[in-house]
């Protein structure tokens, strides 16, 4: 049975649990919610998984901070036994407008900090990613005080449907592959 990871990245504790950054906390979420599984406390992170259409999908929040979640990611990986082509990272991304979603099987860290973790613990940058675009509107130099902060009631009126397309598009490149899943329309999946 084909076995995936899906993580999405985020800071552990409730200063953290309603800010930008933690879109791919809310997202791992909404899959364990939609598929009625639980999280457990496992080493670096809380972990949960589910059968769907004949793969076994394992859902992972890195209890390790944003800087630090190749750490987690690497361990699991390997702990599992998945391939990094059977890998799926849920991440928040400032060059792209509020509630653009994309999907990519590779990159740069673009200067996000996870990113950049995961690149130096898995020494490649070809594992596939679905970015949460959060904007940038944010006076140059305040970039962490952004990210790190709370929606607006704006993008709070969003978020929930923003949501649940972007757990759409984690099954469809779980049972479809990456390809597959690319060529669909990401910001109209509803």
């Amino acid at each position: 049975m084909k076995k995936l990871l899906v993580v999405g990245l985020g800071n552990p504790g409730k200063d953290y649990l309603d800010t930008r950054h933690n879109i791919g906390f809310k997202i791992i979420n909404e899959l364990a919610n939609n598929h009625q599984v639980l999280f457990e406390d496992v080493k670096f992170g809380h972990m949960s998984k589910f059968i769907y259409k004949g793969k076994i999908i394992r859902l992972l929040k890195p209890n390790t901070f944003m800087n630090f979640s190749g750490r987690s990611i690497k361990y699991h990986l390997e702990k599992s036994n998945i391939s990094l082509d059977n890998l799926l990272v849920l991440t928040d991304d400032i060059h792209l407008q509020f509630g653009t979603l994309r999907l990519r099987r590779k990159g740069s860290d673009g200067g996000h900090n996870g990113h950049k973790s995961i690149i130096s613990s898995l020494a490649t940058n070809q594992y596939s990613r679905l970015k949460f675009g959060i904007g940038n509107d944010f006076v140059s130099g305040n970039q962490s005080d952004y990210v790190l902060g709370s929606w607006t009631e704006n993008e709070k009126e969003q978020l929930d449907k923003l949501i649940i397309n972007s757990a759409k598009i984690v099954i469809d490149f779980c049972v479809n592959g990456i390809d597959k899943a690319m060529q669909g329309d990401l910001n109209n999946i509803l």
